[in-house]
Parts: structure tokens; C-alpha cells; sequence
């Protein structure tokens, strides 16, 4: 059962994160082969720039991925049938988490629904150029996310919280 929960969660987090990517890389695609402007290459170019640093660096590499990873860690030395059984869940923080972990996984969670549903409302290349950039910053965070857990699974002491209650 520790070597399923850990498993679990690691493929899990990765196909809903890798999911989000399949379904933005066509829209972003889309936008590239319409033939852009100046003025909208230019702000591809500094919006990828953008998402690459706020999201792929300091939203998944410094933050969502070692503590993550560390969760995945902890599934696999303390497993419990619920936390297999929701180990995606349980890796992000839903439940079994310190307050401060609960609340911004249930906040990042409800602000990125409101983001995607606003974006839904963009014209092409606009929505592209947005979807470009969050694709780049998602596959970061998964690349992250892959690296800190390999650590965190063979390394004696992984540094990062679980942030489990005590």
C-alpha cells in the first residue's frame, strides 16, 4: 500500500496538471498560426517570460513542488486507506494539511476556475497568447514537481514539510 499511495499521488497531481496543459497547447498553437503582430509577439514573449518566473519558478519550483513531494514521501512511509485512496488530493493539500496548506490549495484552486473561465471570454490570439504562457509555467511546474519527488523518494532526509498536522 505505500509504494501504491505514492504512486498514486505522483501520477495523479501529473495527469491533472498534464491535463490542463493537453487541453491549453491547442488554443496556444492556434494563436501561433494565425500569424501574429509586432505588438502581440512582443507581449507573448513577455507574458511566457512572466508565467515562466511567477508560475513555473516561484509557484510550483519554490512552493506547490518540494511541499508535494513531500507529501508524496509522507503517503508512502504513512499510508492510510483514505489518503491511497485520494492520494492526488492529499498531495496538493486538500485535507490532512495544516490550515495555512487547506486554504491556499482550496484558494489557488477557486482563483484559477475564475482566471479560466475569464480567459474563455478572450478572442484568438489574445486567449492563445494567454494559454502560451500558462502551458510553459504548467510544464515547468511539472518538470519541478517530477525532480523534487524523485528526491524526496530516494534521498534519507528531503528537506521540505509535508505539512501534515502534528
Amino acid at each position: 500500500m505505500q509504494l501504491i499511495g505514492a504512486l498514486w499521488g505522483l501520477l495523479g497531481v501529473t495527469a491533472l496538471i498534464g491535463s490542463a496543459i493537453y487541453r491549453l497547447t491547442p488554443r496556444a498553437v492556434e494563436a501561433l498560426e494565425m500569424g501574429l503582430t509586432a505588438w502581440q509577439w512582443t507581449l507573448l514573449v513577455a507574458f511566457a517570460i512572466f508565467m515562466l518566473v511567477a508560475e513555473g519558478y516561484r509557484g510550483f519550483q519554490k512552493k506547490f513542488s518540494p511541499r508535494t513531494a513531500a507529501r508524496v514521501k509522507f503517503l508512502r512511509d504513512h499510508p492510510r486507506p483514505l489518503h491511497v485512496l485520494l492520494a492526488p488530493f492529499f498531495c496538493m493539500g486538500y485535507f490532512h494539511a495544516n490550515r495555512k496548506t487547506q486554504l491556499t490549495a482550496i484558494i489557488l484552486t477557486l482563483g484559477i476556475i475564475i482566471l479560466v473561465i475569464l480567459v474563455r471570454f478572450c478572442e484568438q490570439p489574445w486567449r492563445g497568447i494567454i494559454d502560451f504562457g500558462v502551458v510553459l509555467g504548467l510544464s515547468w511546474g511539472i518538470v519541478s514537481f517530477w525532480i523534487f519527488t524523485f528526491k524526496a523518494l530516494t534521498q534519507k532526509e528531503f528537506p521540505h514539510s509535508p505539512q501534515v498536522p502534528e
